[in-house]
């Protein structure tokens, strides 16, 4: 036989060719436990796995401040650290301990937000918030967050995906895998971000990792098109766009008979959502059409891109069928080394852009009937340090506070929860908590268990292996439930 006839036999070899040919081998095993679970129900992308029980919720708005804001300025109201300002830090907290830029001896910081107990729950905020102090009764607050992360991405990798190293699907990814979208024409999970960047830890943050891609967060913005690409190319109308996805999904589809390739039916799916898109994304994503009073309770304004739009979207979006919206806010990462960077302005800053949305969000959601099916989570990757921060031993020229894992607050209001209630404490000056310690998975866990999903149940087999997004942690936070 010459050369040339041996290459269609060589091209032919390929993985997916060794796994049919070999169905009854341990590739073969594999595969048909990942079919065996009949991954897309009766279509493509079609799966709704759904809740174990009744769910408390059934639509999520996490709004994440990449970077990290400071509960001891916001939340975490600490009179005795007052008393410490300026003083020496006590060595019983630095012994053993490691920081991200602190060196030798740094002196304390006081609160700089002035404090105050707001709403029949008695809750302590700070005047950074004014408009949220106003809703302090529909709050639930995690006073006792810790995590084992104290740099950026690893943390905000463990928060959303439950492992700090890279690979894992997100929590959005999770929840569309277990539930699907209410609207056909919309995806299960959307992200919208803010503040000029995206999260340290990129897009990793609402990526499906292992799950099938059809799962990962659909990024959306807030100004032109809402999603790149989803006008036609010039001169194709719509029909052409029907035409052509038909065929290609045509092909796809005898592709899937002759491989059994589960990203196949995904690539279908997603050619079919991207369809229904062209026609519902704009509507659902142009706030301009919304009334004044609601642009004059959020701050939001459709000429500009601000972090008020995207929550305004997110309501749009869970009011449309969205499962999971996903907001990341950057620039809270207040070390003082400048004055964007720092507690007293930069903080003060970034609150006075989102305090009003936020608020307005809350008020919205349940004038409109829908807080009760809805939980908001609000919440960075980590804490700040009662200290201020000495970077290379030398005081910081602005207020700042290092990285701190030990402690930190979150809050979440919705369906499901005691309201006006507050889970946990830290020690007198906020560094460690005292009692009502909660990790990230202990979060992801509750948040699970609000939409009806027991955590160590919702799985996915993959490398020989059930997978689960807490992994082999996390404890339902059964005291803060309704």
């Amino acid at each position: 036989m010459k050369q040339k006839d041996k290459i269609p036999v060589v091209q032919e070899q390929t993985r997916r060719h060794f796994i049919r040919d070999c169905f009854l081998g341990f590739g073969g095993l594999a595969l048909s436990s990942i079919l065996g679970n009949d991954l897309y129900g009766s279509g493509p992308g079609d799966l709704v796995r759904g809740p174990h029980y009744k769910p408390s919720v059934k639509n999520i708005i996490y709004i994440h401040l990449a970077g990290a804001p400071s509960h001891l300025e916001l939340f975490d109201y600490k009179p005795e650290l007052e008393k410490l300002n300026g003083k020496e830090c006590p060595p019983s907290l630095l012994e053993g301990k490691r920081f991200a830029f602190i060196r030798g001896v740094p002196k304390m910081l006081g609160p700089q937000g002035v404090f105050k107990q707001w709403g029949d729950s008695g809750a302590w905020i700070s005047n950074y918030l004014p408009h949220l102090s106003t809703v302090a009764d529909e709050l639930t607050f995690l006073k006792g967050v810790t995590t084992d992360q104290f740099n950026h991405a690893p943390a905000q990798l463990l928060m959303h995906t439950g492992s700090a190293r890279l690979g894992r699907p997100s929590m959005g990814s999770w929840v569309t895998y277990g539930l699907g979208t209410e609207n056909e024409n919309l995806p299960g999970f959307v992200v919208l971000t803010s503040g000029g960047n995206n999260p340290d830890a990129g897009k990793s943050v609402w990526g499906s990792g292992f799950l099938p891609s059809l799962y990962q967060g659909v990024q959306c913005r807030s100004d032109g098109n809402p999603v790149l690409f989803i006008e036609n190319p010039e001169h194709i109308d719509r029909p052409e766009r029907r035409a052509s996805i038909d065929a290609i999904n045509e092909i796809n589809r005898l592709t899937f008979q002759e491989y059994q390739d589960p990203e196949i039916n995904t690539r279908i799916a997603q050619y079919e959502l991207a369809y229904k898109m062209q026609i519902t994304v704009p509507e659902v994503m142009d706030i301009s059409s919304e009334p004044e009073y609601i642009h004059k309770l959020y701050g939001s304004d459709p000429d500009r891109s601000i972090f008020a739009n995207n929550v305004l979207l997110a309501r749009k979006l869970v009011e449309n069928g969205v499962r999971f919206v996903q907001l990341f806010d950057w620039g809270w990462d207040t070390h003082g080394t400048s004055p964007d960077g720092s507690i007293d302005i930069g903080l003060w800053n970034k609150c006075e852009q989102t305090d009003q949305s936020v608020t307005a969000l809350i008020i919205d959601l349940k004038q409109r009937g829908l807080l009760d099916e809805t939980l908001v989570i609000w919440g960075g990757e980590f804490g700040r340090t009662p200290m201020q921060e000495n970077r290379e031993g030398k005081t910081n020229p602005y207020l700042g506070r290092d990285h701190h894992a030990e402690a930190f607050t979150m809050w979440m209001a919705g369906g499901g929860l005691r309201k006006g209630f507050s889970y946990g404490e830290t020690d007198e000056i906020g560094y460690s908590v005292t009692h009502g310690l909660v990790t990230p998975y202990d979060i992801q866990a509750t948040i699970l268990h609000l939409l009806g999903f027991d955590h160590e149940k919702l799985i996915f087999p993959y490398q020989g292996r059930d997978f689960r997004l807490t992994d082999i942690h996390g404890t339902v936070i059964k005291d803060i439930l309704a």
